[in-house]
């Protein structure tokens, strides 16, 4: 026997074999679908009996085979069925005689056999016939199950007969010697009648008739014979036959304990008996209880009374564990016959059936380690593919994955090995994806991302290159592109350098033909192939969801409950709410989108090939929002390190957006990465809320852009930083044009301004009118508005402690200088005094030294829908101005002037540019100042009632102490003085020009002289007001009214107060004459007396003079010493002084 059946297991020991075979030319699809009717009909019951008969159906079977059927008569053909189509009479003739001819290939051990015809009508299907059934079609044959039924019913009735036959003990007959094949020319010329050969010839015949009880379904006389036989042959050292007695033996018993089956068919066979269906139960486990039968009290219709002691009582049923150790004796013994190969090999298949079932894998894999190594004749190509399909089979079923894997990829090998003219890749390829899992690998790359690494990582690259080689030759590209993915994927760490290269150019030879997709693939026999997407080219080690840049980050209005309120509960706090915020605590963002603006999304990737990696059409994968992604390509150089790479996208609609994930096109494959199957990748959050849609507003300056950053405390970023250099006391307009680049209208905008500066500044730095900008709005999309800023740079305008030293030791002097000869003198650094170090001279005299002031300009707008849910934007601009000196007052005091309500304020003023410089104050002319230059400027003021000013701007309760309520008085004098004064420069070459102010020049001593007494003393003469350079006329002979007036500007009340009027007459040479008695006469007392004036009140005091000669007269007026006078300082009695001229009366003119 040359063709081994590697399906058969211990169950089939009771089966009948009958062949179904066609006849001449009938269809493959109808021959196969009255197969399967017949084949179903495979185990029949037999009447007036309790036994079961079982059927093995075979399509082919080899004529050598047939011929073991002495040695095991499950392998004997007994049952013939022919199927074949006949349309005419004339056919049938030559149709039955084909008939004939099959019956004969198997005749020497058929029972019975049939014919079924299709297609015949008429006569000779009307005749009635036992052998040969006729139908119309193949549709209308009912009665086909019928039929084979009663076919069964024959084949039992020959078996019972052939039973009772060889079971019957003639004495006195000769038994015939039962032989298989190649044994028949070694007993030529033996001795029939030795007692050795007929005991051979009896146990053969034990042998022979317990498998025909077995068939028969008398299980316990089969056991009883089989023992009988062990026991002959035995004796005989017949170790073949032996084998298959023992073989026998264990088939009975694995029927008996295992009514399941070996052979992994679905459902369970029926009971072998009504007697022995109590006691399966029993019999399935170890050391069951065994039962004992007198092999003697055997008959031909099963066990009687009748006994004989021919060999003894004997084991009737082997136990679970012998079973395995009588098969090994058994498959021990066919080892010795080389011709046995086929038998020795199925009974190693049985064993192992057997074990699987026992779960003892160890032992099995030793009986199919021996079933490979059996050596049987030169096998087909086809044969070599089942016998190792089974192998792998056999080895699954115990549990041994990766050797089944082993045995099935072989078997793969084998579809395509190169002796086969037409190589079946398809089948090829079908078992080496059954290989998958016993080598740990499977075709969904996320098994691959989780743990370590499972299997051999280099047999599982080549398997995959061999899946991949099979899809090529199989025509199918896209199979190609899904396994090299799938290898490139998994397999890059375990990929050399140059088998990446190989790999990738692999890949982009089979893409350049057929993309590869994020589509399922679904194989013909309904098996999926997921997607690859490639998540290491590149490796993404964390995405970072991006803020708005400064300038287009949207804020809340703040409500009057609080940002922090939630008034989504009425519970201040709730443990639900707490534990699902913390939930959402890795994945929310605590800053928002806006709808239509460009948002950004920062991957931190690494390339892990060693060349240069190309990544095309990256872009985001997102949900929730309808969003429209940017693709971006990048090109990272080979093995770079962290690179980050900036995607970006358009968020479309309003609400909550996230970000799942990446997709990428990467050698022609196109992937969608997601960060759930992305193991490490570290994230700030996936889920940010997107707001309504806001204006985006541009600034664009009059003011060149600085290098300057400003770094404001509040950590806002600045967008534009603009610089100027202005001269101290400068002013200078920043127009800035604010242009919509958005697509909402501009509907609000707030200015403000924050200085941020060291410096003391003297009056308002920035100042703007917003009026007339918001006249503009709304700003629609592409327009511009204009907005205009004045820049004052006021600084302190004293000089330093260093140049006044200079000047006053260089013998400067304010007192004693005439004011109508100002002094120029040019400053110089002292010869000894200057140090020897010339960093240091650069910091002590240093007179150009340039201050900085920085501002920021915030500007608050909002606009569209996102104005209408309460939010803004805030853009900031940055100024930088740079401050250089322009004059210094290093020297101020007073003089008194003409009149007490006057007074001479006298500046130094020193030039320190590098220019000429011309300095003008009110009513003064211009004074020329070359650069390094110093002059002295007089210029007349009229005095200030400070006692007027508001005390503070704020209230005085709420500043922190005196000392600040009087540098707000003494900073509002200076204001005042400073803006009466109306110092302005000019540079002539530059054409610049500013102010100097004097606020921070003024001391204490200057404003007590320029503070105007508190008593207002008027002294009126003729009704005129006497003071300064004022002469008043009159006519000799005439009274002259005089009047005294009194107002009190002070908190207090003051008086009484005498006063005397004394008048002289001033020569011009330091003489006065007060002896005018003859001159001058009063009209009344020449003392004047004043009553108490309260405050904010006035008293007046009339009087008269009489002049008696021509000339200039003037009044000197003394208080009187008394105590009213006293307690007041001297500059509150200052009276102005009266200057009179005497003239001759005019005489009437005569007509």
């Amino acid at each position: 026997m040359s063709v081994p059946d590697y399906m058969q297991c211990a169950e089939d020991h009771q089966t009948l074999l009958v062949v179904v075979q066609p006849i001449g030319i009938v269809p493959e699809e109808s021959f196969f679908r009255i197969y399967k009717r017949i084949s179903a009909v495979s185990q029949v019951n037999v009447r007036d009996s309790q036994r079961v008969l079982y059927i093995r159906y075979r399509h082919h079977y080899p004529p050598e085979n047939n011929e073991w059927g002495d040695f095991q008569t499950h392998r004997k053909v007994v049952g013939l069925i022919t199927i074949t189509e006949c349309s005419s009479a004339k056919e049938w003739p030559q149709t039955f005689e084909k008939f004939h001819l099959q019956k004969e290939m198997y005749g020497s051990t058929l029972y019975d056999s049939r014919l079924f015809v299709f297609g015949l009508q008429g006569e000779i299907a009307e005749q009635p016939r036992t052998d040969v059934a006729f139908y119309p079609s193949y549709d209308e044959c009912e009665t086909v199950e019928k039929r084979i039924e009663d076919f069964i019913e024959s084949l039992f009735i020959v078996l019972e007969s052939k039973r009772l036959d060889r079971a019957t003990d003639k004495s006195g007959d000769k038994i015939p010697l039962l032989c298989v094949p190649f044994e028949k020319k070694d007993f030529v010329g033996l001795d029939t009648d030795s007692r050795h050969y007929k005991k051979r010839c009896q146990g053969r015949m034990r042998k022979h008739v317990g498998d025909l009880c077995l068939q028969a379904g008398m299980l316990q006389d089969s056991l009883v014979h089989y023992h009988m036989a062990v026991e002959l042959l035995r004796s005989v050292n017949d170790f073949l036959w032996l084998g298959a007695a023992l073989e026998g033996l264990c088939s009975a018993s694995v029927i008996y304990h295992y009514p399941g089956g070996t052979g992994g068919k679905v459902g369970p066979r029926r009971a072998q008996g009504g007697s022995l269906s109590a006691e399966a139960g029993n019999r399935h486990r170890p050391g069951a209880q065994e039962v004992l039968i007198d092999p003697g009290a055997l008959t031909s219709n099963g066990i009687n009374a009748d006994t004989s002691a021919e060999i003894g009582r004997a084991k009737n049923c082997l136990s679970p564990e012998d079973i395995i150790e009588k098969y090994k004796e058994a498959i021990s013994y066919y080892g010795k016959y080389k011709n046995a190969g086929v038998i020795e090999l199925e009974a190693c298949v049985k064993a192992v059936r057997v074990l699987a079932i026992q779960k003892r894998s160890m032992e099995a894999s030793e009986f199919l380690q021996n079933a490979v190594y059996i050596n049987l004749r030169q096998l087909s190509e086809e044969e070599k593919i089942q016998r190792y399909s089974i192998l792998s089979e056999l080895y699954e079923r115990i549990g041994f994955h990766r050797k089944s894997a082993f045995f099935k990829r072989i078997a793969a090998m084998q579809c395509a090995a190169p002796s086969i003219p037409e190589p079946g890749w398809r089948a090829c390829y079908k078992l080496l994806l059954e290989t998958l899992p016993g080598y740990s690998l499977s075709l969904d790359p996320q098994d691959f991302s989780k743990g370590t690494h499972r299997g051999w990582a280099a047999v599982q690259m080549r398997l995959l290159h061999e899946l991949v080689y099979a899809s090529r030759r199989m025509g199918n590209p896209a199979l190609c592109v899904r396994h090299l993915s799938f290898l490139l994927q998994t397999m890059l760490d375990f990929l050399s350098d140059q088998e990446k290269k190989d790999v990738t150019q692999s890949l982009e030879s089979y893409t350049a033909k057929c993309p590869g997709t994020m589509e399922v693939i679904t194989l013909p026999d309904g098996l999926k192939l997921p997607p690859v997407p490639f998540t290491k080219l590149p490796i993404v080690k964390s995405v970072k969801l991006l803020n708005l840049p400064t300038s287009l980050r949207p804020h809340k209005v703040k409500s009057l409950l609080g940002q922090n309120v939630s008034t989504k509960s009425p519970f201040i706090y709730s443990p639900i709410i707490a534990h699902s915020r913390g939930e959402e605590r890795n994945k929310k963002i605590d800053f928002q989108w806006v709808q239509g603006d460009v948002c950004e999304v920062q991957l931190m990737v690494y390339n892990p090939m060693p060349f240069e990696l190309r990544v095309e059409n990256m872009g985001l994968l997102t949900t929730g929002v309808e969003f429209e992604s940017l693709p971006a390509a990048l090109s990272l150089p080979a093995e770079s390190g962290l690179y980050p790479v900036t995607l970006v996208g358009v968020p479309q609609t309003t609400g909550q957006i996230t970000v799942n994930g990446y997709h990428t096109s990467v050698f022609g494959v196109f992937s969608d990465c997601l960060l759930d199957h992305l193991p490490g990748v570290k994230t700030n959050g996936c889920t940010v809320e997107v707001i309504p849609a806001l204006p985006r507003v541009q600034i664009s300056t009059s003011l060149p852009r600085s290098a300057h950053t400003l770094q404001p405390s509040s950590g806002d970023e600045i967008s534009t930083n603009v610089s100027v250099q202005l001269y101290n006391g400068e002013t200078q307009q920043l127009i800035i044009k604010l242009e919509n680049i958005g697509t909402e209208p501009l509907e609000k905008l707030e200015v403000t301004a924050k200085t941020v500066t060291k410096e003391k500044l003297y009056g308002d730095f920035l100042s703007w009118n917003l009026e007339d900008t918001l006249c503009q709005f709304p700003l629609k999309p592409g327009k511009i508005a204009t907005f205009t800023v004045n820049i004052k740079v006021k600084l302190d305008f004293s000089c330093q402690e260093n140049l006044l030293q200079d000047l006053s030791d260089d013998g400067i002097s304010v007192s004693g200088l005439p004011l109508s000869s100002p002094f120029r003198q040019v400053v110089k650094p002292r010869v000894e005094t200057k140090p020897l170090n010339p960093q240091e001279s650069s910091k002590v005299g240093d007179f150009s030294h340039v201050k900085t002031l920085e501002a920021i300009l915030n500007f608050k707008y909002s606009g569209g829908p996102g104005h209408a849910e309460g939010y803004y934007r805030n853009l900031a601009l940055g100024l930088h101005v740079e401050v250089e000196p322009s004059v210094f007052f290093t020297r101020i005091s007073t003089l008194p002037a003409t009149s007490t309500r006057q007074c001479h304020l006298l500046l130094d003023v020193f030039n320190s540019t590098e220019h000429e410089l011309t300095i003008s104050a009110r009513n003064n002319e211009d004074l020329i100042l070359h650069a390094g230059e110093c002059q002295r400027i007089a210029i007349q003021v009229d005095k200030f009632n400070f006692e007027s000013f508001p005390e503070s701007p704020a209230d005085g309760a709420q500043l922190a102490n005196a000392k600040q309520l009087e540098e707000e008085r003494q900073q509002a004098r200076g204001l005042e003085i400073n803006s009466k004064l109306d110092i302005c420069w000019k540079i002539p070459s530059l054409k610049r020009e500013g102010e100097a102010s004097v606020e921070g020049v003024l001391n204490q001593l200057v404003l007590e002289h320029l503070q105007l007494a508190p008593l207002q003393w008027d002294i009126l003469v003729d009704g005129k007001v006497c003071d300064c350079d004022i002469v008043v006329t009159c006519q000799v002979g005439d009274p002259v009214p005089l009047q005294v007036k009194l107002t009190n500007w002070s908190k207090h009340s003051v008086g009484p107060f005498a006063l005397t009027m004394m008048p002289y007459q001033d020569y011009q040479n330091g003489v006065h004459n007060y002896d005018l008695q003859d001159a001058i006469t009063f009209v009344g007392s020449n003392t004047f007396y004043i009553d108490t004036v309260k405050p904010a009140k006035d008293s007046v005091y009339f009087g008269a003079l009489l002049f008696l000669y021509t000339g200039d007269f003037y009044l000197n007026i003394k208080f009187h010493e008394d105590n009213c006078s006293r307690e007041l300082p001297l500059s509150w009695l200052c009276l102005p002084s009266v200057h009179i001229r005497a003239t001759e009366p005019v005489a009437p003119t005569k007509l």
